[in-house]
């Protein structure tokens, strides 16, 4: 198979990696093809020739022992990591499918994948409960979508999964869903008792170094606001008996100073008051010697 370059060097199998990279759905064969031609018309790459592109490209990745390779799910093309890495992210999936879905949701999305196309009343009949609230949920996670009406009195809506539903859970169709029989043996299954117990012992040393740094949190938090406040107390608040002292310092030689200059004035005031007293007394004794 030759690899199609383009006129500026570009190869086709990178064209075609890039659109499946950068897509963020699965794309299919056909817009694959679709896309190409408006870029080149001359190319006329047919459908059958993305497979061995792909094939091509992920030998590729094989070769340099990359983690992901592109694999067909629902219909088209995505890219995903590798099942030899799967030990490693079980813990991460695990919890993923467990925070965005209920216990309730995962029940009744089974019910919808198992039996669809189902309707609610149907559904509600095997939970033995309302099940309207749920299937709006996963009408909004676009797990599920109304494919029609039933032809019965009322013309109920009828439910069946999405090609997102595939993508969720990695599987290209709907029979590639295990058998109810085959969900008995693996429950039953020893390796998957092990597992689960796996998975639970994570998640309590999860929780415990949780509640760990919680802890450590908030003991460097107190420690800082006691540092914080032993640096006021150093820094910035001055010492308030010894402001005190110099206050009042500053007031007793005020003080003084103001007694020094009352005492002055004082002394001016007697000595004005001598002069004025030595300039009248002759006057009065010459008008008593003229009387």
């Amino acid at each position: 198979m030759n690899d199609y370059e383009f006129v500026d060097g570009t190869r086709l199998s990178s064209v075609i990696e890039a659109l499946i990279f950068s897509s963020p759905e699965p794309i299919s064969a056909e817009k694959i093809c679709e896309i190409i031609a408006k870029g080149e018309e001359n190319l006329g790459l047919e459908t059958e020739a993305v497979e061995p592109f792909v094939d091509k490209l992920n030998q590729r990745y094989e070769e340099n022992g990359l983690a992901f390779e592109i694999t067909l799910v629902g219909g088209g093309y995505t890219f995903a990591t590798k099942k030899r890495y799967e030990p490693w992210l079980s813990i991460f999936q695990h919890e993923n499918a467990y925070r965005k879905l209920s216990q309730s949701a995962i029940e009744t999305l089974a019910i919808v994948a198992y039996k669809q196309p189902v309707t609610k009343p149907e559904v509600d009949d095997i939970r033995g409960v309302d099940s309207g609230y749920i299937l709006r949920q996963l009408l909004e996670k676009v797990l599920i979508e109304v494919s029609g009406r039933l032809d019965a009195p009322g013309k109920p809506l009828l439910y069946r999964t999405t090609k997102h539903f595939l993508k969720h859970f990695g599987i290209n169709s709907i029979d590639e869903l295990p058998k109810p029989r085959e969900i008995e043996e693996i429950l039953r299954d020893d390796d998957m008792a092990e597992h689960r117990q796996f998975l639970f012992d994570r998640q309590l040393e999860l929780e415990e170094l949780q509640e760990k740094a919680e802890d450590e949190d908030a003991t460097e938090t107190a420690l800082s606001l006691i540092e914080a406040v032993d640096k006021i107390d150093e820094d910035e608040v001055p010492d308030l008996e010894e402001y005190t002292a110099e206050e009042l310092t500053l007031e007793e030689e005020a003080q003084e100073e103001g007694d020094s200059d009352k005492e002055v004035n004082t002394q001016e005031d007697e000595q004005e008051e001598k002069e004025f007293e030595s300039i009248e007394k002759p006057d009065n004794e010459s008008t008593k010697e003229e009387e």
